[in-house]
């Protein structure tokens, strides 16, 4: 499980990545920093949901905080 979360963070890093180059090699005349940020945002909810799901099916525990 810790695999599949820290290869979703390098994902979402990877594509504001990218997005950040889009930007500053187009100045704005294509759309492929809209999509590389849209495809961030899937990540992240994607992420969000498979940590939920782990969560309801047992696969992760909460630890608290001491």
């Amino acid at each position: 499980m810790k695999i599949l979360i820290a290869i979703g963070f390098i994902l979402i890093i990877g594509s504001l990545g990218s997005a950040f180059v889009f930007l500053m090699k187009d100045k704005g005349k294509t759309n492929r920093t809209v999509y590389a940020l849209a495809m961030r945002v899937g990540f992240s909810i994607a992420m969000f949901v498979l940590l939920l799901v782990s969560y309801k099916l047992g696969w992760i525990q909460p630890t608290g905080i001491h």
